[in-house]
């Protein structure tokens, strides 16, 4: 059995996206979900489907080994960043693969600051024809890893950010924990 930790900062969408297709897999299994965030929604996402959560300061992300050793303890195989918005120390990204997903077509609009409806709205204030999703490695630089998949969709011109994050939405739960799933064991 593979063990993916998740961790997210915000609402958990995706992350409960993630648990719900892993719920009954034969070879995967979502063990915890991990936020930085006290009141993030994903802690009750995760408590509604039978999954332990756990928060963490800044401190013990970036100048401790103890949740780096607690990942361990619990064999995870892979974490996974769903809405997680800290950048990623070296420690952990020598010791796990991360796989992170990004809402555009890396490598534009990325990087520090470009999240959620900040990058929509770059890309419809920039005109371009069309956006979608980057699934990725993690390593020492935001939105810098290798791609594992970039899925597409159109930017109207009428769109808004909240249009275009309906879309964007749409290819994440679609696509993303297949990705997951391929990377770890890779069926389709």
């Amino acid at each position: 059995m593979k063990n993916i930790a998740i961790l997210a900062s915000g609402s958990g969408s995706n992350a409960e996206n993630i648990i719900k297709y892993f719920k009954n897999h034969p070879f995967v299994r979502v063990d915890s979900v991990w936020t930085n965030n006290k009141d993030a929604f994903v802690i009750q996402r995760a408590e509604n489907l039978g999954v332990e959560s756990h928060i963490f300061t800044r401190q013990e992300f970036r100048e401790s080994d103890t949740m780096i050793k607690d990942l361990q303890k619990r064999e995870v195989d892979l974490i996974v960043l769903a809405g997680f918005l800290w950048l990623v120390p070296p420690i952990f990204t020598s010791t796990f693969p991360i796989i992170n997903i990004h809402p555009a077509l890396l490598p534009k609009y990325g990087g520090k600051g470009m999240y959620g409806s900040f990058v929509h709205a770059e890309v419809i204030r920039n005109k371009e024809k069309e956006s979608g999703i980057t699934i990725h490695l993690v390593n020492q630089e935001y939105d810098k890893g290798e791609h594992l998949l970039q899925k597409r969709c159109p930017v109207y011109i009428t769109d808004t950010p909240e249009s275009l994050a309906v879309r964007i939405h749409e290819l994440e739960y679609a696509y993303f924990p297949s990705a997951i799933e391929q990377f770890l064991i890779g069926t389709k």
